[in-house]
């Protein structure tokens, strides 16, 4: 459950963090298994500020965590089985910033995304029936096919996890991106595969009886 600019092979495994923190910004973390057909890029939306700044969104290198939702998992007690249905030039390269395994873009608004390669933006067709993300920006992974060394098919692959900090619109709540294109198209109804984590505060878990991790 995520936007692709390109058609995947399989998206499977969805883990996503959320915190809100008290400067007003959110931390977020996302893992997945993906199976690729060519480089292709992960689009997140973000409910950050009208017009933010190009360096508003801050990322996090987690290569050296890779087990970051393995040390989740061993703590918290997850409920499994959840399904739902339904004014600058603009000629100018956003910047790209390395972050471990991938290369990595913050698009401040939809008309920014000219401004990145053409195999990475999602088309207009579909931006047009999310008239939600108007005025959001997006958090934008260039993500690498992965190949077998010998026949050199198609794999999957299970990636590092994305994370970066962002000013929210929405302060003190978690946000957790879960819009679905993965073939180009915005589906009426798709199979809903994902663990959330939220560390919130006390108060918050315990008015809406949340179970606690185990210490």
């Amino acid at each position: 459950m995520c936007m692709f600019s390109k058609p995947v092979k399989e998206v499977s495994g969805t883990q996503i963090y959320g915190r809100a923190l008290p400067d007003g910004r959110q931390a977020l973390a996302y893992s997945m298994k993906v199976g690729l057909l060519e480089p292709t890029a992960m689009v997140l939306p973000l409910p950050v500020p009208p017009s933010p700044g190009e360096d508003a969104l801050e990322f996090v290198d987690l290569q050296r965590y890779r087990n970051f939702f393995d040390y989740l998992d061993a703590t918290l007690p997850l409920r499994k089985g959840m399904r739902f249905a339904r004014a600058e030039s603009r000629t100018r390269r956003l910047k790209v910033q390395r972050v471990g395994d991938f290369d990595a873009s913050f698009v401040p608004t939809l008309s920014d995304f000219e401004r990145l390669d053409p195999r990475f933006r999602i088309s207009d067709d579909v931006w047009s029936k999310l008239p939600l993300y108007a005025d959001w920006g997006f958090a934008v992974f260039k993500l690498r096919e992965k190949r077998t060394f010998f026949r050199r098919r198609l794999t999957s692959q299970k990636v590092q996890p994305m994370a970066f900090l962002f000013p929210s619109r929405e302060r003190g709540a978690v946000f957790f991106p879960t819009m679905h294109v993965h073939d180009g198209r915005l589906p009426e109804k798709a199979k809903y595969d994902h663990d959330l984590y939220a560390q919130v505060d006390e108060l918050t878990m315990r008015a809406a009886e949340w179970e606690f991790a185990a210490k």
